[in-house]
C-alpha cells in the first residue's frame, strides 16, 4: 500500500482512539497514538493474514502478539478496519459486556486477539512459544510483538530473550514503543534501560533502530527485518515515538499515559486528526 494511504488510514486510526477512551472516559490514549503508525503498516502493508478466517492457530499466516496490552484501542481500530469485526464495535469499548476490553482477552471470541495481554512482561514468552510450533509444523510465516520500553523492567522478558537466542527462535521480529516514558514518569527517572541498543545485541538478538512516525522508514525497516528471518538469530527492532502523536497537548509528558480525554478536549483532539475513513 502506499504511503499517502497508509497516512490517511493511521490518522483515522487516531481519531477512534481518542473517541473510544473519551466516551468511556477511560484507557490508554498515549501509546495507542504513539504506536498508530506502526500497527498501520504491520496489519495493512506487512503482515500476510485473512481477516475473514479468522483462525487461533494462524496456519501459514502471520501472528501479532500486543505484549503491552493496555493500547488496546490503537490494536482493535486497526482490527476493526481490516475487517476482523464490525467498526461500529468500536463504540462498545470498555463497556459491561463488550468484547473490547481494556485489555485485549480471547475468552470474547473477539477475532484478532489470541491472547490476554496487559500483565507486561508475557507477551515474548507467547510468541516464541508460537514461533516454535511454526517451525515444527513447517509453516514459514513470522510471529511478530509489540513491547512498551517500561515493560522491559520486567525479568520475563530478559529470560525469554536468552532463550530466543539460545534455541535460534528466527522467525520472530519483535518491536518496543521506545517513548522514554511510562505510566509513573520519564523512563530514564523510574528506572533507566541504559544502553538499550547493546543490551539486545549482547543477548544474541539481530537490533535494527526505526522512526515509529515516518511511514516509509517503518516500512523499509520491516522489510529489512523479514530479510533476516531464517538466518540464526531473532529480530528486535527498538522504534523511537512519542506517546501521545498527532494530539500537540498530550506530546511530551507521561501524564497521558492512562488519562482520557473529557469532552472539550476530544473537539481538540478531533480538530488536528483529519477524518479520513469515516468515524464509527
Amino acid at each position: 500500500m502506499d504511503t499517502l494511504e497508509l497516512k490517511k488510514i493511521a490518522s483515522q486510526v487516531r481519531r477512534d482512539i481518542v473517541r473510544m477512551v473519551s466516551a468511556v472516559n477511560s484507557g490508554h490514549p498515549g501509546g495507542s497514538l504513539g504506536c498508530a503508525d506502526f500497527l498501520t503498516v504491520l496489519y495493512f502493508d506487512t503482515m500476510k493474514h485473512n481477516p475473514s478466517n479468522f483462525q487461533m492457530d494462524a496456519p501459514n499466516e502471520d501472528v501479532f502478539y500486543l505484549s503491552n496490552g493496555h493500547i488496546s484501542p490503537v490494536l482493535y481500530s486497526v482490527l476493526a478496519r481490516n475487517g476482523y469485526f464490525p467498526v461500529a464495535e468500536l463504540a462498545t469499548f470498555r463497556k459491561i459486556n463488550s468484547r473490547l476490553q481494556g485489555h485485549p482477552s480471547p475468552d470474547k471470541n473477539l477475532p484478532g486477539i489470541r491472547m490476554a495481554s496487559g500483565s507486561l512482561g508475557q507477551g515474548l514468552s507467547v510468541a516464541l512459544g508460537t514461533a516454535q510450533a511454526k517451525k515444527l509444523n513447517n509453516d514459514p510465516s513470522i510471529v511478530y510483538t509489540l513491547h512498551g520500553d517500561g515493560e522491559l523492567q520486567e525479568g520475563q522478558i530478559w529470560e525469554a530473550a536468552l532463550y530466543a537466542a539460545a534455541n535460534k527462535v528466527d522467525n520472530v521480529i519483535s518491536t518496543i514503543d521506545y517513548n522514554g516514558r511510562q505510566i509513573d514518569g520519564d523512563l530514564d527517572d523510574v528506572l533507566s534501560l541504559g544502553n538499550l541498543k547493546g543490551k539486545w545485541l549482547a543477548f544474541g538478538w539481530e537490533v535494527l533502530e526505526m522512526d515509529g512516525h515516518n511511514i516509509d522508514e517503518i516500512k523499509k525497516t520491516l522489510a529489512e527485518a523479514k530479510a533476516l528471518t531464517g538466518k540464526g538469530k531473532p529480530i528486535m527492532i527498538i522504534m523511537a515515538t512519542e506517546m501521545g502523536q498527532g494530539v500537540d497537548y498530550m506530546m511530551g509528558s507521561h501524564k497521558w499515559h492512562g488519562v482520557a480525554p473529557n469532552p472539550e478536549q476530544l473537539v481538540n483532539a478531533l480538530g488536528q486528526l483529519e477524518e479520513t475513513l469515516g468515524d464509527y
